[in-house]
């Protein structure tokens, strides 16, 4: 980017078999962006499409310099396409959308604009009349629920990608399989600060869903990685070490409690179901230990080696020395 306009702000979608959608979408979001007077860039993420989207995706790029096509050999997941747009994006402010139209890009500048007025990190969107079936709503309703209680990082609406964030900040974030819908959780490790605003939301017209009943087992087990690497990603001792020293204690007590019988009472203990217990608690508290000791070495290995910090700086804003920004117009 050395001598080369950043631009003002970055769209990032992925595309996977939207051929019917793609030209709609550019026109939407020009439409949305152009009366704004800011700079912007449309990086839209071809995800291993087969229905010529990625035809129409890069005729698309060479009638319009400000859309930047990335083109991924194969269907990696919404996860990774939303990560190699954001790896890609230049922008100071990056923009999340869907490739399917039912986020509506008129919404994009008040986002925009409320993350800047409100000199926030994050604004997600808030599909408060969403317009999907009942068989979606329902599990979406209990699934916001449950990880907002699982992270504490509490929105309605944790599918909506519809989302506005700053560049350091989307550039930051590492996804793995499913994760994109934990964007906001995954960067409160970051410290960021977020808001959550209403927005429109309509329905398909053209294409077909990729969303499935399968999709929700596997968000659920990646709930419980988000979960352990927010509150136990640089400290797997503190996980392990303290539900091992549980065990082990619990053992341990009831281990001396048996040889008090059998040295000062005399009793068989031989047989007792009770010994077998402590054995196995006592055990089970010495292996959960050792694997937090090794999950700490793990970790250390992992971020010595490869220069991972365990902090984030968080940049200056001109807005804070005194310099106000131009406001983002609707």
């Amino acid at each position: 980017m050395d001598g080369e306009a950043r631009p003002g702000v970055s769209i990032v979608v992925p595309l996977y078999n939207e051929a019917l959608n793609l030209e709609e979408l550019h026109r939407e979001l020009t439409a949305a962006l152009e009366p704004t007077g800011r700079s912007f860039e449309l990086v839209l993420v071809d995800d291993g499409s087969t229905d010529g989207t990625r035809e129409k995706l890069l005729a698309l790029e060479a009638l319009d310099p400000r859309v930047r096509a990335v083109v991924l050999r194969r269907n990696f997941g919404q996860t990774a396409a939303f990560s190699a747009g954001f790896d890609r994006s230049r922008g100071e402010v990056v923009v999340t959308s869907d490739g399917d139209l039912q986020n509506d890009p008129a919404d994009i500048p008040l986002l925009v604009e409320t993350l800047e007025r409100d000199d926030l990190d994050m604004v997600c969107g808030w599909r408060k009349r969403r317009q999907d079936p009942l068989s979606k709503r329902v599990p979406s309703f209990f699934a916001n629920r449950l990880i907002s209680w699982a992270t504490g990082v509490r929105l309605h609406d944790y599918g909506c990608s519809l989302k506005a964030m700053r560049g350091e900040v989307a550039r930051g974030i590492r996804l793995y399989g499913e994760m994109h819908r934990f964007i906001p959780a995954v960067a409160s490790w970051m410290g960021v600060s977020l808001a959550e605003v209403p927005v429109n939301h309509r329905p398909r017209t053209r294409g077909q869903s990729k969303y499935g009943i399968g999709r929700t087992v596997r968000v659920l087990l990646d709930l419980f990685t988000v979960k352990f690497l927010h509150s136990y990603g640089t400290r797997p001792a503190h996980l392990f070490g303290l539900v091992g020293l549980a065990f082990g204690a619990s053992g341990s007590a009831i281990l001396a409690y048996l040889a008090v019988l059998k040295l000062f009472f005399d009793e068989a203990i031989g047989g007792r179901p009770l010994l077998l217990l402590g054995a196995l608690l006592f055990l089970t508290g010495v292996i959960l230990v050792s694997f937090g000791l090794m999950g700490e070495l793990l970790v250390r290995t992992w971020h010595e080696s490869q220069g991972k910090p365990i902090y984030v700086v968080q940049e200056r804003r001109p807005g804070k020395s005194g310099e106000r920004r131009a406001p983002l117009g609707r």
